[in-house]
């Protein structure tokens, strides 16, 4: 990270305190992205673009504004300060804004996190390894068509500084590949994916493998059925059970518990789940693709523990909600160039269980083993969840036939109370999780 952007918005700081701010913070984004779309082994669409996003807010006593520009160009300082300026003097007094109290006084970056791999593939070689994924995936016997397959690498720096004494920089490298292919045919055709990111070139999953996952999981979906209606056990693949932690996510959110739009805002330190289950936030796991030194208030990051054992331990708060809820900021402020900071958790994971995934459902006698979910109607202030999915039978503990067109239903509280886990965790994606099995379901289908 070279000195000079943080000089720069050293000097947007300095504009805005001596046009009269009371304080100010500044965010700089820059993003390279490169990538490759394949289909039918040809180069369908080739694409590589350069953002640059400044975010400027600016408080005048208790009213705040945000302004944003497309580039970090000292002579546009002072109008875009005179902008910010005049918004927040127009706009209703907040007496929950201002600085975060809990921002480092000093500079922060991401030494240790291993987050930038400088490596830099050509077009060519994105290419090539997207044919590669795609070949595979068609190498299936059944696989009857191709939606594509790509490869991409990126690159993102971030700078920010606040007039209260913070500074913070890092970069963070990017590459992914991803396959989606279709099997059968006619109105019988069948389609499924399979796709990795990685911080480091060196961590990303071989294309190959990726396109023949992507090319087996669109074959053995063919001929799906209807299963019955009625209550049973599913079992989450660790391709959408991460989709519970989003859940989480959203009702542990500082926001929401301030709103009181949570079904959670009556739990904290109670057991929402089992004593075996423990779901931490981690923004300094080395090489996480989530991973971030310091928010988007300045504040150090740390792990947190959002469920211990079962027990709810913890809200997602930055400045803002923290003040409405009488507590402290936990470092989860998110922020983008044009919008206030809000809590968020990014790097999320669920602890793994002590039994295999074979075990978790070898008692099963009839169930839904659970591939893809569609939809959502998910009543965030209640819990009350259904969504679309398709996946497989269980029976007798054995995967068996296809399943399509179900509704899976229930309410997240009890979902979370039956929660059980495998022991198949993997740190595929930003929010990881095992298998998950969740008994006494209701799943509407034929």
């Amino acid at each position: 990270m070279t000195p000079e952007p943080l000089d720069l918005i050293a000097t947007l700081l300095d504009t805005a305190r001596a046009a009269g701010a009371d304080a100010a913070d500044a965010v700089y984004m820059t993003r390279i992205a490169h990538g490759a779309q394949v289909r039918n082994g040809k180069a369908e669409d080739l694409e590589r673009s350069e953002t640059c996003d400044l975010g400027l807010r600016v408080f005048v006593g208790q009213r705040s504004a945000i302004v944003s520009a497309t580039s970090l160009d000292p002579a546009r300082f002072a109008p875009l300060v005179a902008q910010a300026l005049a918004m927040a003097r127009v706009v209703p007094e907040d007496r929950f804004a201002g600085l975060c109290d809990q921002a480092v006084h000093g500079h922060v970056d991401a030494a240790g996190l291993d987050l930038l791999d400088m490596t830099e593939p050509p077009t060519t070689a994105l290419i090539e390894r997207a044919r590669t994924a795609e070949a595979a995936a068609l190498a299936i016997t059944g696989v009857s068509n191709t939606n594509g397959a790509s490869a991409s690498a990126g690159r993102m720096d971030i700078v920010m500084m606040t007039s209260a004494g913070f500074s913070g920089g890092y970069s963070r490298s990017s590459h992914s590949i991803s396959a989606s292919v279709v099997a059968g045919q006619g109105t019988g055709m069948q389609r499924d994916y399979d796709y990795h990111s990685a911080v480091h070139l060196s961590d990303l999953e071989d294309a190959a493998t990726i396109g023949r996952h992507a090319g087996e999981r669109a074959v053995a979906r063919l001929n799906p059925v209807r299963p019955r209606t009625g209550r049973m056990p599913i079992v989450l693949d660790p391709r959408i059970s991460t989709s519970l932690l989003g859940h989480l996510s959203g009702a542990v959110n500082g926001i929401t518990i301030a709103r009181g739009t949570s079904f959670l805002k009556d739990r904290m330190g109670q057991q929402i789940m089992g004593t075996d289950i423990t779901i931490i936030d981690d923004p300094l796991r080395i090489r996480g693709l989530g991973a971030h030194p310091f928010d988007g208030e300045g504040v150090r990051t740390k792990p947190l523990t959002i469920v211990e054992n079962g027990v709810l331990q913890t809200w997602a708060l930055d400045a803002r909600s923290a003040r409405q809820l009488g507590l402290t900021s936990n470092g989860c402020a998110g922020r983008g160039a044009s919008s206030p900071p809000s809590p968020s958790l990014g790097n999320m994971h669920m602890q793994p269980g002590r039994v295999t995934p074979h075990d978790l459902m070898a008692d099963i006698g009839e169930g839904i083993y659970i591939t893809e979910l569609m939809g959502s109607a998910i009543n965030g202030i209640t819990g009350d969840y259904s969504r679309g999915a398709s996946g497989f039978m269980i029976r007798n503990g054995q995967l068996a036939e296809p399943v399509a067109e179900l509704t899976v239903a229930g309410n997240l509280v009890d979902m979370f109370a039956r929660m059980q886990v495998a022991n198949d965790l993997d740190f595929r994606r930003t929010t990881n999780a095992p298998t998950v099995r969740i008994d006494d379901m209701m799943i509407a289908g034929a």
